[in-house]
C-alpha cells in the first residue's frame, strides 16, 4: 500500500485536521501498521469467547444495531490479554495499530461470532442486522484497527473511506462512552439555511457504547451518517449523568474493496 493511501485512511479515521467538533485540537494518534498476506500459520482458532446474540436496532438510523452484551467481563479480559500478548497494548507511546490482510486468531474469532450471532438473530428484511450479501462474504473482514483512548481523547465526526466496503463492526472495551451520529447532509442543509439567515441545529443521535458492546453499521448508517466521540469534559453524559472516563480500547473490523 502506498504512503498516500495510508495517509488517506488515517485522515478518514480521525478527520482531515487535528480539530474536532468544538474546535479544540484532538490528540495525535501514534500508529503501527501491519500487513499480512498469508494465513498459513493461523489455522483454525480456538474460541476464547462465548456467544451472546441480543442485537438492538437503533430505530433512528437505518443500518445501525448494537449488542450490549456481546462480550461478558471474562471474555473482555481474554480479548485484552490477547491484544497485550500480541503487543497492541504494550507501548505507552503507541495508541493505534492497524492490520491489513489475514487477521490474527482473536480477530477471526470475533468475525465468526458476529456472523453466527447475526445468522441466529432476527435478520429479516424488516430488522436486518447485516444483509446476506455482507454477512456471507468471505472473508467477512480483512482489516482491523485497535485504538487506545485515554480520558479526554476521542474521534472527530467522519464517514469511513470509500476504499472500505459496506459493513463495519466496532467492539468497545474498558470504558463506556457515548458515540454521536449526525446526518452527512446536515452541513449542506445548514449552509442553505444560513444563506437564508435561519439557524437549524444539527441532529445528533447518541448511542451508549458500554464495555463489551459491539455495533454494526451498514447502508445508511455506514454512508449517510457521520460518527464521532467527544470525550472532553461535559460532552460524555448519559441519562443526565456524567460518565466516569477511563482508558477505552476499541477494535474496528472492516473489509477493503476489491479483495475477493
Amino acid at each position: 500500500m502506498e504512503d498516500d493511501e495510508l495517509k488517506a485512511i488515517l485522515r478518514e479515521a480521525f478527520g482531515d485536521s487535528s480539530s474536532d467538533s468544538d474546535g479544540e485540537p484532538s490528540p495525535e494518534r501514534r500508529v503501527r501498521v501491519q500487513f499480512n498476506h498469508s494465513n498459513s500459520e493461523i489455522g483454525t482458532p480456538e474460541s476464547i469467547f462465548g456467544d451472546n446474540s441480543i442485537w438492538e436496532p437503533i430505530s433512528e438510523i437505518n443500518g445501525l444495531s448494537i449488542c450490549r452484551d456481546f462480550l461478558c467481563a471474562d471474555q473482555q479480559c481474554s480479548l485484552l490479554s490477547a491484544l497485550e500478548k500480541e503487543g497492541y497494548l504494550g507501548e505507552a507511546s503507541q495508541n493505534q495499530a492497524m492490520r491489513f490482510g489475514d487477521l490474527p486468531p482473536w480477530a477471526l474469532e470475533l468475525s465468526r461470532m458476529i456472523r453466527e450471532n447475526v445468522l441466529l438473530s432476527d435478520n429479516s428484511k424488516e430488522s436486518c442486522l447485516f444483509p446476506s450479501k455482507l454477512i456471507e462474504r468471505e472473508p467477512l473482514f480483512n482489516q482491523l484497527i485497535v485504538n487506545i483512548y485515554q480520558p479526554g481523547e476521542g474521534i472527530c465526526a467522519h464517514v469511513d473511506l470509500m476504499r472500505f466496503e459496506d459493513g463495519i463492526a466496532i467492539v468497545s472495551l474498558e470504558s463506556s462512552c457515548v458515540m454521536h451520529f449526525s446526518p452527512v447532509e446536515d452541513k449542506v442543509i445548514g449552509e442553505r439555511e444560513e444563506a437564508n439567515q435561519k439557524c437549524v441545529p444539527s441532529a445528533k443521535i447518541p448511542v451508549l457504547l458500554n464495555p463489551g458492546s459491539a455495533i454494526l453499521m451498514w447502508g445508511e448508517a455506514r454512508y449517510q451518517w457521520k460518527h464521532e466521540i467527544n470525550r472532553k469534559p461535559g460532552f460524555q453524559k448519559w441519562q443526565e449523568q456524567e460518565i466516569d472516563q477511563k482508558r477505552r480500547t476499541s477494535v474496528t473490523l472492516r473489509r477493503l474493496c476489491g479483495t475477493d
